[in-house]
C-alpha cells in the first residue's frame, strides 16, 4: 500500500487563519487612511458651513436685514447682504467653531479652512474648504471643498 502525504483540513484552516491575522495587522500600515479621514472631515465642514449660511440668512430675513451690509444678527453674527461675512465675527461665529482642529485664514472676501497641522509640519495643499462671501443680495456665498490633496 502506498503512503499518502499532504495537509489535513485542520492544518489548512489554521494556516489561513494565521495569514488572515497577519494581513489584518499589516494592511493598515500600508494603506493611507488619514487622507480619507481628512477629506471626509472637509466634506462635513462644507455641509456645516452651508447649513450655518442658510440658517443665518433665515434669521437675517426674519430680522429684515437681507439687503444690508455691516449689520449683525441678534446672536452677533456679522452679516453681508443677509449672509455671514467672511470674518471671524461672521462665518466663524455662525459655525461656532471651537477647538484647534482647523487653521482658519481670512483674506479679503475669502475664508479658508484647512486641517490643523502641528508646528514644523507642512500644511496640505488642495485640502481645504473656501468660503467666499457674496457681493450682492441676489447670490449666495460660494462654498468649495477641495479634497484632492488630503
Amino acid at each position: 500500500m502506498k503512503k499518502q502525504s499532504g495537509f489535513t483540513l485542520i492544518e489548512l484552516v489554521i494556516v489561513i487563519i494565521i495569514l488572515g491575522i497577519l494581513a489584518a495587522t499589516a494592511v493598515p500600515k500600508f494603506v493611507d487612511l488619514e487622507g480619507d479621514a481628512q477629506g471626509s472631515a472637509l466634506q462635513g465642514l462644507k455641509a456645516a458651513i452651508e447649513a450655518a449660511t442658510t440658517l443665518t440668512n433665515s434669521v437675517a430675513r426674519i430680522e429684515r436685514k437681507k439687503n444690508r451690509t455691516g449689520e449683525s444678527t441678534r446672536d452677533g453674527v456679522e452679516l453681508r447682504y443677509g449672509y455671514p461675512d467672511s470674518t471671524a465675527g461672521g462665518i466663524e461665529k455662525a459655525l461656532d467653531l471651537s477647538g484647534s482642529d482647523w487653521t482658519i485664514n481670512h483674506a479679503g472676501r475669502r475664508t479658508t479652512f484647512t486641517p490643523f497641522v502641528e508646528a514644523g509640519q507642512t500644511a496640505l495643499r488642495n485640502c481645504n474648504v473656501i468660503y467666499t462671501r457674496t457681493n450682492n443680495a441676489d447670490t449666495r456665498p460660494e462654498i468649495v471643498a477641495t479634497t484632492t490633496g488630503c
